[in-house]
């Protein structure tokens, strides 16, 4: 047993026997379970032979190449050695491996069931899954594209008759994020196909195109696809093209063709590798049961069916659902026919056959007479209607209608935090613009299940969403999340190209700024083909095909795009190829039908409609401090749910800003009230708040808003009109708009009611207001196409404001209204017992100013006087109060900033002043007096005065005078005088003879 051991792990052999397995009596590990070993089979001394399993060599075969300056590798051999076909195909460090199997026994069925399944699962990124069973579960839409990608280019190469189940299975492997598995994943499976041995007319090379900055990119990354105009998927044959799939950014039909053509050539590359791997190891191909119909009946049905049928389709009366019956009621008379004369076997084919005499006598009718089902010329398009606005509660609806196709779009739009998450390999991890396209059974008056995700109805709506796309404005500008829902009213062939149309116009009737209107057409093809070689011998384009000319024809060619070049286009084809020089020759009917149905929707809706309704959108982006964001969420969200359950709206949180979406603006002002109300938002001058009356004073009243802050409402500021009691305005619990007029130098915020009343206003309030700049505090979209006319205002137009205000206001001695600077409740409680100022002792003596009592000591203690001088500081400003029956003053001057000392000496009049002043270099606000004489340089020169720095940061103001000198320059140095203080606190200076 120890040289078992020693062999199979030679580390083992290391370890002391204490530690062994054996030592504890325990078996190895099997099938998950830990059980005891015999003591027999447990003894290190046993000698039993045991021999050791024989080395497994797995052959694997490779291919080397190189496309586009990427290294390509094709193995088979190594892995998925059961099944039918599998290759896995490695490009860097992305492999994809595909298999494929077909079911044994005959086919009972008229079709080929071929499933393609792709999955991406999240190991291949070295992730687990986020869900809640971690694991992966339903396909996601990524994985329904990436299959239909592969289904479309093989299927047109299975052999007529072949219907057996076939089942195709891609799996990534591993990925590095920078290649796209899906064009990896298609090639490989070509390479499957062509070692198993189920019948197929392959390969194929499938191969991805870019454009960067004009340049054609072969097999682009990820990132320069990020960075291209252009998504081309191309695949085809040696000699003829299968697939074509795009997504551009309005490219001209002249670049398209060239970027067609160059794809072909290295599409082309991969097929050689392709050939040389199955001739080494590919299987011999089966022969299996065709369900093929014999020349006998086909011909027997021919004659019984085929008068019957032209003379429907030489109809043009005929609608869809008339010309079906009438089908159908001949294929009733045949079957009648074959069960008097007892023929079985075209029984058994009869629908099949019927429908193929009724293919023939539509392409014969078209190729030789050039007469269409319904009687249209071959690039005619179906009559149009289309319409706007046709559902007004919602944010965007459009009705569009060609010929009996009938779509109704509708378009929603929301915050930022409801764009899709995407858990793919590769690309965006999220996606804010969606279509999702709906095709339900009463479209085309049949009964169905509603089930889950419809590969068909992804794929119209991804297509239909890459040729909107191109024309969205960027995120930057336009920061909402669209969703556009396009529902199938009625059905008679290419749904997808009315999506197109439909959606646009839902787009431009939201507002959204779309360049410009996107249009879409499908273009057949019916061909007569040589039946040996397969090669065309003739053929007709058709612009805007039916449904039955879908059916009967070769190829569905959806073509979508805009005025100046192609957004999308989806190119589908039923024969094993048709030649490259054919499809390029279709886009040109296809750009002439674009445009006339571009004239249609462009007189229906040119432009962005300008909404201004109750219906419209609005989101707000706020920035917060986190702090202020958690308090807003509360605790595991409930707050935050509170606010959206309450209004409706939607509010994502991200690291610093809140983002809300309501569906109003009614409602986006309840949700910015509620926020402000919980966590508030940055005071500026000139901004409205919301706020709740706390306390009333008989000078003013105390304001608590934007989430728990105070701001005193001056009783100046309650009307226009004089107040004598603050209580006859304001109470308790009231609730009031105010706005913020600044704050003081301590902080605290001063409010004004009569600035957002509407009524007369004084000369000085209107300057007032012009100088006072305001802000939004939030970034707000209004409706899509308003455009914002409320700027803030600048600097230099407030200077010129400085300079233009009321002569009389800055010369007065005595102002209305001093400024008065109260920090708290509290403090305007402890102004008040101690202001008792005996009224007598200031008119006692009037030529020389006393001495401060011990009670006026102290109201300049608690008066908070601003730095910045704001009032007139030549007179002797008094604000009354009325305490009870008893009326004390408040004497305001200009004892702070002064030493000790000289504020007990009594003042000095304006005489001595003016006598007693020296010049000054610099000075500080609370210094400067009157009559004061400094040297201030030019600022700016104004159209009315100057601007001047009189030092330590303080500007001061000269107003030309009539007939005085007027040519200054900035910096010149000027000897000037304080005469008085505008109502603003701007020193008004003169100018003083050298």
């Amino acid at each position: 047993m120890a040289s078992v051991t020693s062999k199979a792990n030679p580390l083992i052999s290391t370890l002391p026997h204490v530690l062994t397995w054996q030592r504890f009596g325990f078996r190895t590990i099997c099938s998950g379970r830990l059980g005891f070993a015999t003591s027999t089979l447990s003894s290190p001394s046993s000698d039993s032979e045991t021999h050791m399993a024989g080395t497994k060599i797995l052959e694997s075969f490779t291919e080397e190449f190189e496309i586009g300056s990427r290294k390509i590798t094709l193995e088979t051999g190594k892995i998925a050695r059961f099944a039918n076909g599998s290759v896995v195909l490695a490009m860097d460090e992305t492999k994809v491996l595909s298999t494929v199997a077909s079911a044994k026994g005959d086919a009972v069925r008229d079709f080929l069931p071929l499933t393609v399944d792709y999955q991406e699962k999240q190991f291949a990124q070295g992730l687990i899954p986020s869900t809640f069973m971690r694991r992966e579960g339903a396909p996601k839409e990524r994985e329904l594209l990436c299959g239909r990608l592969i289904d479309r280019p093989i299927r047109p190469l299975f052999p007529a008759g072949f219907y057996h189940e076939v089942q195709v299975m891609a799996s990534v492997l591993s990925s590095d994020g920078k290649q796209d598995p899906d064009v990896m994943a298609a090639n490989a499976t070509s390479a499957a196909l062509m070692l198993s041995d189920i019948p197929w007319g392959g390969p194929i090379g499938v191969i991805r195109i870019g454009r960067i900055c004009g340049q054609v990119v072969v097999n682009p990354s990820m990132d320069e696809l990020s960075l291209s105009d252009l998504n081309l998927v191309y695949a085809c044959t040696k000699d003829k093209t299968l697939m074509i799939d795009v997504q551009a950014r309005e490219i001209s039909e002249k670049d398209l063709e060239a970027a067609l053509r160059l794809a072909h050539l290295e599409a082309i590359k991969y097929l050689e590798p392709q050939v040389k791997l199955a001739g080494r190891i590919g299987k011999q191909k089966k022969e299996y049961k065709l369900s093929l119909v014999s020349e006998k009946t086909l011909e027997k049905i021919r004659n019984l069916a085929k008068e019957p049928i032209e003379a429907v389709f030489t109809d043009p009366t005929y609608g869809k659902f008339e010309r079906g019956e009438a089908l159908d009621k001949i294929t009733q008379d045949v079957k009648r026919t074959l069960e008097e004369e007892c023929d079985e076997e075209g029984l058994k084919v009869l629908p099949k056959t019927v429908d193929t005499v009724r293919k023939e006598v539509v392409r014969r009718r078209i190729i030789a007479e050039g007469l269409r089902v319904d009687g249209r010329r071959l690039d005619e398009v179906r009559p149009l209607y289309c319409e706007s606005g046709n559902l007004p509660v919602l944010h965007g609806s459009s009705l569009f209608s060609r010929g009996d196709t009938q779509v109704l779009c509708t378009v929603t739009l929301g915050a930022p935090g409801d764009a899709q998450q995407l858990d793919s390999l590769v690309g965006p991890s999220s996606k804010r613009f969606m279509l999702h396209y709906s095709f339900p059974p009463f479209s085309i008056n049949e009964v169905g299940k509603r089930v889950g995700l419809n590969r068909r109805e992804v794929g119209h709506g991804t297509l239909a969403e890459k040729a909107l796309l191109a024309v969205l404005p960027p995120e930057d500008d336009f920061p909402y999340t669209v969703r556009v829902n396009s529902e199938v009213m009625a059905s008679d062939g290419s749904t997808s190209m009315a999506t197109v149309c439909g959606g646009s116009m839902a787009l431009m009737d939201a507002g959204i700024p779309v360049r410009q209107h996107v249009a879409g057409v499908s273009v057949g093809l019916v061909s007569d083909s040589d039946p040996s070689t397969g090669e065309i011998k003739d053929y007709r384009i058709l612009t805007d095909i039916l449904g039955l000319e879908d059916h009967l024809g070769d190829m569905d060619f959806k073509i979508a795009g805009t005025r100046n070049g192609i957004t999308a286009i989806q190119l589908d084809i039923k024969p094993a190829g048709i030649p490259l020089d054919i499809i390029c020759e279709s886009l040109e009917p296809a750009l002439k039908g674009r445009q006339q149905i571009l004239e249609h929707m462009e007189r229906e809706i040119n432009a962005p409609r300008i909404q201004d309704d109750k219906y419209s959108p609005r989101l707000a982006t706020l920035k917060y401090s986190n702090d202020a964001l958690r308090r807003l969420i509360g605790p595991l969200g409930a707050l935050k749910r509170k606010i959206e359950e309450e209004t409706g709206a939607r509010m994502s949180v991200s690291d610093g800003t809140l983002t809300i979406v309501a569906k109003n603006q009614s409602v986006m002002e309840k949700v910015q009230e509620k926020v402000d109300f919980i966590i508030g938002r940055e005071i500026e001058v000139g901004g409205v708040y919301k706020g709740v009356v706390s306390s009333v004073k008989e000078y003013g009243a105390f304001v608590e808003f934007n989430g728990g802050q105070q701001g005193l409402l001056h009783i100046s500021e309650l009307s226009h009109e004089p107040v004598s009691r603050v209580s006859d305005v304001v109470s308790v619990g009231q609730q009031l708009s105010l706005m913020c007029i600044g704050r003081d130098v301590r902080g605290n915020i001063k409010l004004s009611l009569k600035s957002t009343l509407t009524g007369a206003r004084s000369k000085k309030d209107d300057s007032i207001g012009k100088s006072t700049p305001t802000s939004q505090s939030s970034n707000i979209w209004v409706p899509i196409g308003e455009v914002c006319k409320d700027e803030e205002k600048q600097d230099a137009s407030a200077r010129d404001d400085l300079l233009e205000s009321d002569e009389t206001a800055e010369q007065s001695s005595a102002p209305e209204t001093p400024a008065f600077l109260i920090r708290s409740a509290a403090e305007c409680d402890q102004e008040e017992r101690t202001t008792s100022v005996d009224l007598s002792s200031k008119t006692s003596n009037t030529s020389s100013t006393p001495e401060p009592d011990e009670n006026s000591k102290a109201l300049l203690e608690h008066t908070d006087i601003d730095s910045s001088p704001k009032f007139d500081l030549s007179s002797r400003n008094v604000k009354k109060f009325k305490k009870g029956k008893e009326s004390i003053a408040d004497i305001v001057s200009d004892y702070e900033g002064e030493d000790k000392n000289t504020s007990k000496a009594p003042r000095k009049s304006q005489s001595d002043l003016n006598k007693d002043s020296t010049v000054e270099t610099g000075i500080k606000a609370n210094k400067l007096k009157l009559g004061m004489k400094l040297i201030a340089k030019v600022h700016q020169i104004r159209a009315l005065g100057l601007v001047l720095d009189l030092g330590g940061g303080l500007r001061g103001m000269y107003r030309f005078e009539p007939g005085a000198k007027r040519d200054f320059e900035v910096g010149d140095q000027v000897l000037v005088k304080c005469t008085s203080f505008s109502s603003k606190g701007v020193p008004v200076m003169s100018l003083v003879e050298d």
